[in-house]
């Protein structure tokens, strides 16, 4: 099925107008920003595939770029007081070296099959978590895992945003204390995402359009923000976790019907 060709305003003002992208983009950046909570942290994988039923994938990701700033500078406020520095200081150079890897390898890879590639890692580490549940006594992940999962996390995350399900199968094992685990992830990506506004610019990817289309979107993401942090301060551990499987599972599967299935 063809979507409707997207129309746009005047060039002095080249806004999205078209109604089929406002009901795909509202509830994506809801979800991207109750995910940025912490609360429902899987979840955010499925706002640049759910906003791109209209668009494409590139153009999904480049109008996010201005709405994950806001969000990610009101992560760091709400959970400041909750990062775990030492594992930061290792999770953030190996996700650096994946956004490198992403703006060198964007125009050759078809973002189809990493999506597929993505969803079906997803799916995998779950299914492994599912029918060999960790002891309480176990080990966490080996380093060696965690550079490969943390580059991965650096790559998806550059291409479509969706550096959620590589990095949540490094850290999830860890058992971290729920407020840490969001504290942690808001610095990492903040600054993973900071860091992917200079090649989304080499690469033609900000556009007046796109920057625009951002601008009005923008009021929902503190929105969605504040709806996830009011949640996230007062979940069970056991809980939260759950609801990030849940939210894990849905991208998996979202991403590989994208990928290969669509």
């Amino acid at each position: 099925m063809t979507l409707p060709v997207l129309s746009f305003a005047s060039s002095s003002f080249p806004l999205i107008t078209s109604p089929v992208f406002y009901a795909a983009a509202i509830p994506a950046v809801l979800l991207m920003g109750v995910s940025k909570s912490g609360f429902g942290a899987g979840f955010g994988s499925l706002a640049v595939p759910l906003m791109a039923l209209s668009i494409p994938v590139p153009q999904a990701a480049a109008i996010f770029m201005p709405i994950l700033l806001l969000m990610d500078l009101l992560g760091l406020w709400a959970f400041r007081r909750y990062v775990n520095w030492a594992l930061l200081r290792f999770l953030l150079p190996c996700a650096l070296i994946g956004v490198v890897a992403g703006t060198l390898l964007f125009r050759l890879l078809d973002s189809r099959l990493v999506a597929g590639l993505v969803g079906l890692f997803t799916l995998l580490f779950l299914a492994q978590r599912l029918l060999f549940p960790p002891r309480p006594d176990s080990a966490p992940p080996p380093r060696w895992v965690g550079v490969i999962l943390m580059a991965t996390g650096g790559f998806t995350s550059f291409v479509s945003h969706a550096g959620g399900p590589p990095v949540n199968a490094y850290v999830i094992p860890m058992r971290l204390a729920p407020l840490v685990f969001t504290g942690t992830m808001a610095y990492l990506f903040f600054v993973v995402n900071l860091s992917k506004w200079a090649p989304y610019a080499w690469l033609g990817l900000l556009d007046m359009r796109n920057f625009a289309t951002s601008l009005v979107l923008l009021p929902l993401a503190p929105l969605g923000v504040w709806a996830g942090v009011s949640i996230a301060k007062r979940i069970d551990q056991k809980l939260f976790y759950r609801l990030v499987y849940w939210g894990m599972a849905l991208t998996g599967c979202k991403l590989v019907w994208d990928g290969w299935l669509a």
